[in-house]
């Protein structure tokens, strides 16, 4: 597993404080539609739009490592077959429920490669391929052909992706491998689908732009390619464990009431000591027959199979000193046993990393 530190708790309150003045942001006049009621409409034009467009399954039954470019979506013809080898999207496509923003949706997800890796957190960073279009016009307002990395969870009021995105990439999983070629990284095995979201999990209400007007249908193509874990704050909590009641939503678990949300809070529960310091370190050399790792693979396997459920993984490196391999781990200690750790208890400041203490 690899992990990503963003240190950006200064950004966080410096973002959040300019970002309430009415004067520095000029809003156009867009009506706020009720979210059930626009849900409702949503659906009636998600549900024909994939009961009218086709796409040509019968060429992702052969090959290996498809583009999102080979995707071919047509349009039924009134009157018309759909032609041998394609399929209806409405009989291909998966239906998924949520609850956002109080309101109940349904999202619609046609998978056409899991994808060999691992699968990423609706707070890491991904590396994706994709093209975005409008379910009401066909026209393309978003894409990228070079991989681009997206942090999925934004801070404060900037960066993120739209809700959708947060639901549907962790449901795929990323490349298994890559390879240069000439230059060139060639991913395998890589998630591929597409996703066709009401505007409640897109932009919604968002500012009219160019081609992405408000209460848009959006349909995006993409590809899966790798992903980084994110600790936003670097406090050594990968930000999605900070998610607390587990409802996707970072924003909401503000442990101190300080208003910097936990994944940006150096120290969770202002006691004092920081997060990070509140962890435990810990260091294996070798295994449990005493033999050191010999590659970063048995490294891996041997964290995955004795873990304890409260540590955390850091990294694995190599020993200079032997050609082997290290594994540094966090332990989140539960000092007086009550199921909180120290570090989202107030009345509990032990530093584990200040040598008199420790």
């Amino acid at each position: 597993m690899k992990s990503i530190n963003f240190i950006v708790y200064l950004v966080f309150i410096s973002v959040f404080m300019t970002s309430c003045k009415d004067d520095d942001i000029t809003v156009p006049n867009i009506e706020v539609r009720d979210r059930g009621e626009q849900q409702e409409a949503d659906s009636d034009s998600l549900i024909d739009y994939l009961s009218s467009h086709y796409y040509n399954s019968d060429f992702f039954l052969t090959g290996t490592n498809h583009k999102y470019s080979d995707i071919v979506i047509t349009e039924l013809a009134e009157g018309e077959d759909v032609p041998a080898g394609h399929t209806l999207l409405i009989d291909a496509v998966e239906t998924h429920t949520t609850t956002y923003e109080e309101t109940d949706y349904e999202y619609y997800v046609l998978r056409l490669n899991q994808g060999g890796g691992e699968s990423p957190r609706f707070t890491d960073q991904v590396r994706v391929r994709y093209e975005g279009f409008l379910v009401e016009t066909g026209v393309t307002f978003d894409g990228v052909v070079t991989p681009v990395d997206l942090l999925m969870q934004g801070v404060g009021f900037t960066g993120g992706v739209i809700r959708g995105w947060q639901l549907i990439l962790p449901q795929f999983s990323t490349s298994i491998d890559f390879a240069f070629n000439n230059g060139i990284v060639e991913y395998n095995n890589y998630g591929l689908g597409m996703m066709f979201l009401p505007s409640g999990l897109a932009y919604f209400s968002g500012t009219a732009s160019g081609t992405l007007s408000a209460y848009s249908n959006l349909i995006f193509k993409f590809e899966l390619l790798q992903y980084e874990e994110v600790d936003h704050d670097g406090d050594g909590i990968p930000s999605y464990i900070e998610d607390f009641d587990a409802n996707l939503d970072v924003l909401d678990d503000d442990t101190d009431e300080d208003l910097a949300p936990n994944y940006v809070d150096v120290d969770d529960d202002n006691d004092g000591v920081n997060t990070l310091d509140e962890l435990m370190t810990k260091t294996y050399l070798e295994d449990n027959d005493m033999m050191p790792f010999s590659s970063e693979e048995d490294a891996q396997d041997f964290y995955d199979n004795n873990a304890a459920s409260n540590e955390l993984l850091v990294g694995i490196e190599l020993n200079p000193e032997n050609s082997s391999y290290i594994i540094n781990t966090l332990i989140m200690v539960d000092s007086d046993n009550n199921g909180t750790p120290d570090y989202l208890q107030e009345d509990i400041s032990i530093n584990y990393n200040d040598e008199e203490e420790g």
